[in-house]
């Protein structure tokens, strides 16, 4: 891709219009330094009743296609309208109704398909909280622990497991009590279990309707499971005020420029709070969402590419390690390029943060194309606090986490030169199912959910320029000299030290005498380059506690399946280290193999 170099001194192209909202923030600073943030816009009214509000999406536009899908077989896609889903959300609510166990939750075990959203919208419409959870849980083989540990805890009354032949040995251990099995081929499965095809046969009734209607905005909505990074998830209480609570501060912040209401086309998955929020926000407010059946992975991505390349849209929302591989496909594709940018108004990044070189190559993309900047915001936030409470709504060429949504008010607790990041608004979590010690810690003396992150101002001077994300405590550790090294910050830095090198990396390990890495390069990244890109990094450091003395190219992708890579495509540090630790001990052997790269503290 080439394009002109503009003069040093010449302004940056303009921004896309996009209509965010504008910036009225509130600051209150007190005596031992906390600072309380809140915008003084108020949240917009809504309507707590999410199965009501698709009731009314779907009476505006019946004939407007509510879901798309690609079509096994073929190269087009296959489409559910907002009558045709309603239908089959309506017979299956009524089926549940009859069947269902009063009140115990719905345990969905699927990945994005329609199925999927209608058996969630179907649950709620029945009065039944829902579990939703990845289908690795159920394809992990032994003893199926992660999956054992939600069921002990939910005790689900229902159990939704749409593809019968990859879940059927999870099905066949798990003690499910007296749960009725819901899934595509009840012969696969040894327990007894309904067809998904008998529980669509059900002629709606009146009850549908009396069901929805007595749906309370405080009645428990999901149990929604954080990642369990550091041992078995915990589930997040999750009630209907919560999700519209949260749909509604996101709407404000940057609805009209995303455009949930036209086209959407995403693969973050449904049993995760962004990819569940996506799902929700789109169909209840009358938009087509295309599933993207990708993932930023090696040999999966591609297909996000071949969608992008068919399906124009306003917004694009997509993980850090996403972006790294998009800005890799369209600096060479450049068909890719003119379908991505035709229409786009905001790129949103969330679940990590995003190095400065892959946001200063998309846009550059961009421009090459357009003439313009396209805006990228960021979505910050939580399972506990639904999805994202904080955005960059306003112009800026610097990557961050923004500022408050209306409603929400962040605390931010002075810690050393940083601030920690607390949350409080209607659409923070009360607590975790059954794990009232874990609630408590959850939450400071004043009801503020502590994130675990560390944020800083990215103008001390101005707290209408935003926040910048600082690492996270769970991130940080000691060497064995003492030493802190602040994991969050520096696994930041070093990717923009590596980019496009590298894809991504792990820090390696805390207990050691000094810093290692394990890393995924791109195809630019040769072992020469990274080592010389390393020494000059070392280079700028002060203190061992931020050299890298050793590193590993690792030539097998993180591995979903195996937990080091959420399906949200971040990683899980200690799922790598843990599972890949004779690459560590490699990494810090006597005598070092010649695979592993001998940093030097001085540039070559």
């Amino acid at each position: 891709m080439a394009s002109a170099a503009r003069p040093l001194d010449a302004p940056p192209p303009p921004f896309r219009e996009a209509k965010l909202m504008p910036i009225d923030i509130a600051v209150e600073r007190r005596e031992d330094g906390t600072i309380l943030l809140q915008s003084r816009i108020a949240i917009a009214d809504y309507d707590a009743n999410i199965p009501a509000d698709l009731l009314r999406s779907a009476a505006r536009q019946p004939d407007k296609p509510a879901l798309a899908w690609r079509e096994a077989g073929t190269d087009g896609w296959a489409t559910l309208t907002y009558a045709e889903l309603q239908a089959r959300i309506d017979a299956t609510a009524q089926w549940l109704i009859d069947h269902a166990p009063d009140g115990r939750p719905m345990l969905l075990i699927a990945d994005n398909t329609p199925a999927f959203a209608i058996a969630t919208f179907a649950a709620w419409a029945a009065g039944l909280p829902v579990c939703p959870v990845s289908t690795a849980y159920g394809a992990l083989g032994g003893d199926f622990g992660r999956l054992a540990h939600v069921v002990a805890k939910v005790k689900p009354g229902m159990v939704f497991a749409e593809n019968s032949a990859k879940l059927a040995p999870a099905l066949a251990t798990l003690d499910l009590g007296d749960a009725i099995v819901i899934t595509g081929d009840p012969a696969a499965i040894v327990k007894p279990a309904v067809s998904i095809e008998t529980v669509l046969a059900t002629k709606p009734t009146d009850a549908v309707r009396i069901a929805i209607e007595a749906i309370r905005s405080t009645d428990l909505a999901a149990y929604m499971l954080t990642s369990g990074s550091t041992g078995l998830p915990k589930m997040v209480t999750i009630t209907f005020d919560n999700l519209a609570a949260n749909s509604v501060q996101c709407r404000q912040m940057i609805g009209e420029a995303a455009g949930w209401h036209d086209v959407m086309l995403d693969w973050l998955p449904w049993h995760h709070a962004a990819g569940a929020f996506v799902l929700r926000t789109t169909l209840t407010e009358g938009g087509t969402l295309y599933i993207d059946d990708g993932k930023p992975l090696p040999g999966l991505f591609e297909e996000s590419i071949r969608n992008l390349r068919e399906i124009p849209v306003r917004f694009f929302n997509n993980v850090p390690l996403g972006y790294g591989m998009l800005v890799e496909a369209l600096e060479r594709d450049p068909v890719l390029r003119r379908t991505f940018f035709s229409q786009l108004k905001v790129m949103l990044y969330g679940g990590a943060g995003l190095s400065q070189p892959v946001y200063d190559r998309l846009q550059a993309a961009a421009v090459a194309e357009t003439g313009h900047r396209i805006m990228l915001t960021s979505g910050y936030g939580s399972t506990e606090t639904v999805s994202a409470f904080m955005a960059i709504h306003f112009e800026t060429d610097r990557v961050g986490i923004g500022l408050p949504a209306p409603g929400a008010i962040v605390k931010l607790v002075p810690s050393g030169d940083r601030y920690e990041v607390r949350a409080k608004g209607p659409n923070v979590t009360i607590g975790y199912l059954d794990e009232p010690a874990k609630t408590a810690e959850a939450f400071d003396e004043e009801g503020f959910y502590r994130t675990g992150d560390m944020g800083v101002f990215n103008d001390p001077a101005d707290p209408e320029k935003g926040l910048a994300f600082a690492g996270r405590a769970a991130e940080e550790f000691k060497l064995s000299s003492g030493a802190w090294v602040y994991g969050g910050s520096l696994r930041d830095g070093l990717l923009k030290a590596l980019t496009p090198m590298v894809r991504d990396l792990v820090l390696c390990d805390e207990n050691r005498e000094y810093l290692t890495l394990l890393l995924w390069p791109t195809p630019e990244g040769d072992a020469a380059r990274i080592a010389a890109a390393l020494k000059r990094f070392n280079a700028a450091q002060h203190g061992g506690s931020s050299r890298i003395r050793r590193a590993l190219l690792l030539d097998k992708a993180p591995d979903p399946n195996a937990h080091e890579m959420s399906d949200k495509g971040t990683i899980n540090r200690r799922a790598v280290i843990d599972r890949r630790k004779a690459e560590v001990d490699r990494l810090y052997a006597a005598h070092p193999d010649p695979q592993i790269l001998i940093i030097e503290g001085n540039p070559q």
